[in-house]
């Protein structure tokens, strides 16, 4: 552990500073591409579909109507989930998780590795943390100065650390973690919907292309448009399915991508459903208690980013902070209090979920 804890306070020379800033205004410019590309191709999209298709292709007026209303109902939907998902507020690591300057001081001038841990076992003994290093140490983010809260990681794109961390992803620009997690969701699941329909809806003009058919007034440069609206319907379609399919395993499994290559460890080891209190708890947990706002993208996720109900195994080895139940406002709240020993203790437990895998009260 004493190569993972540095100093990482020092000033950088001024000679350097405008360099640094340009490098970071033009790296920040360039992590948008992605993001234009993808706005770049819906733009084209909506071009190719409502103008060549359902205006100059289409005949039957109820046709049209038809496929405009549900066409543009699915493009918000979409359009609506990626951009929260793009500019969700990633919220910064709570206080209470970072090292204050003293504990620095100690935890720099720690000779040994069994120094450094004993420092950090002491500062997180009343923190909500159930999960340790492969060593059995706390997790030590020495970038961000803290102790990194349960599923928390640190992204290097972003250079900070994020709560929840599912991955990185570039065609949002954004952290995927436990602030827009659901946003996400909705985006593939609306875009993979989205994809369906242009592809469905092309696909009998693309037959009558492939045929040679005639496409009544229609251009050249029109026919091609459709055709390639088609083409790229699939593309996105097949690839968005198998992406929303893994995530949808994630969820009902309650695991992270990064979970997923690497499970979580406990101090009773490695378990890679630690975190799961059941399939439909683990939904909730994500979607929220309100089945209204399921299908809609506002956060309704429950919790805070930094407490999270665990299996009994896990429960039952509680470090000196037990856990936490979810309220049905989507927050955590202690349960029960009791006295012991002339001194007021709190005991906490889960709320009771059906099915296999469910968190025990105690």
């Amino acid at each position: 552990m004493a190569s993972s804890v540095q100093n990482n306070r020092s000033s950088p020379s001024g000679n350097c500073m405008c360099c640094r800033v340009c490098n970071n205004v033009c790296w920040r410019a360039f992590k948008w591409i992605p993001v234009l590309l993808i706005v770049s191709i819906i733009t084209w999209s909506y071009y190719a579909y409502v103008i060549q298709l359902c205006i100059f292709t289409i005949e039957s007026t109820v046709q049209q109507v038809l496929y405009l209303i549900f066409y543009h109902i699915l493009l918000f939907m979409f359009s609506w989930s990626y951009c929260r998902t793009i500019f969700a507020q990633i919220k910064p690591i709570p206080e209470k998780f970072k090292l204050p300057e003293e504990e620095i001081e100690r935890l720099l001038s720690a000779d040994s590795e069994e120094a450094q841990r004993q420092i950090l076992d002491n500062f997180a003994k009343d923190l909500p943390i159930v999960t340790r290093t492969m060593s059995g140490s706390v997790r030590y983010c020495n970038r961000c100065v803290l102790v990194k809260p349960d599923r928390a990681h640190h992204c290097s794109l972003c250079g900070r650390c994020v709560l929840k961390m599912d991955h990185h992803c570039p065609w949002v620009n954004n952290c995927v973690c436990f602030h827009n997690y659901k946003f996400f969701m909705l985006f593939l699941g609306y875009a993979l919907v989205y994809c369906t329909f242009v592809m469905s809806t092309c696909l009998p003009y693309f037959i009558r292309f492939w045929k040679g058919g005639d496409f009544g007034n229609v251009a050249n440069a029109g026919r091609y448009h459709i055709v390639f609206a088609f083409f790229v319907a699939l593309m996105f379609g097949i690839s968005l399915g198998s992406l929303f399919g893994y995530h949808c395993y994630l969820v009902a499994t309650n695991r992270t991508t990064l979970e997923a290559f690497r499970a979580p460890m406990f101090r009773g080891g490695v378990d890679k459903n630690g975190f799961s209190i059941g399939a439909y708890g683990n939904f909730k947990e994500v979607f929220g208690n309100q089945p209204c706002l399921w299908l809609v993208p506002v956060f309704t996720s429950l919790g805070d980013g930094c407490d999270f109900p665990v299996r009994r195994e896990h429960q039952l080895q509680t470090f000196t902070t037990p856990q936490e139940s979810y309220d049905s406002m989507g927050t955590t709240r202690s349960d029960l209090r009791s006295v012991a020993n002339g001194h007021e203790t709190e005991r906490w437990r889960l709320c009771p979920q059906k099915g296999p895998g469910a968190p025990a009260i105690v």
